[in-house]
C-alpha cells in the first residue's frame, strides 16, 4: 500500500468514525473530504497508518486480541507524535493525552486501527 493509499484509508476511517460517534453535528474540518485535506494532515495520516500496519505486522497479526482501548491509545499516541513533528507549538487538543480525549475521538481512533487491521488482513 502506498503512503497516499494509507493516508486515504486513515482519513476515510476517521470521517466514518466521526459520523458514527460524534454527538451532534461535527465541525466541518472533522469531515473535510480528501481533496480538501491539508498536506500536513495527509502526511500525518499516512505516517500513522504505516505505524499501525508495522505494529500489526511485527505482532504477527495478534493485534486482534488487543482491546479497543489499547488500539485507540496506539493511534492517539502515533497521532500526537505527528503533531509534534508538523507543528512547533501544536494546539493542546492536538496533543491531549488519551484519557483527556472526548469519548467520540477515543472510539474513532479505535475504528481507525480496526479499519487498518482489516485492510492488512
Amino acid at each position: 500500500m502506498s503512503h497516499e493509499e494509507g493516508a486515504r484509508l486513515f482519513r476515510e476511517a476517521w470521517i466514518a468514525g466521526v459520523q458514527a460517534h460524534f454527538p451532534g453535528e461535527p465541525k466541518a474540518g472533522y469531515v473535510t473530504p480528501w481533496v480538501d485535506t491539508p498536506q500536513w494532515e495527509r502526511e500525518a495520516a499516512g505516517a500513522v497508518c504505516e505505524q499501525v500496519r508495522q505494529f500489526i505486522e511485527i505482532s504477527s497479526g495478534r493485534t486482534a486480541r488487543l482491546s479497543r482501548e489499547q488500539k485507540s491509545r496506539f493511534v492517539a499516541t502515533c497521532w500526537t507524535a505527528q503533531m509534534f513533528k508538523h507543528f512547533e507549538a501544536p494546539k493542546p487538543g492536538y496533543v491531549a493525552d488519551w484519557p483527556d480525549l472526548p469519548a467520540w475521538q477515543q472510539e474513532t481512533d479505535a475504528d481507525i486501527f480496526e479499519a487498518i487491521e482489516k485492510d492488512a488482513g
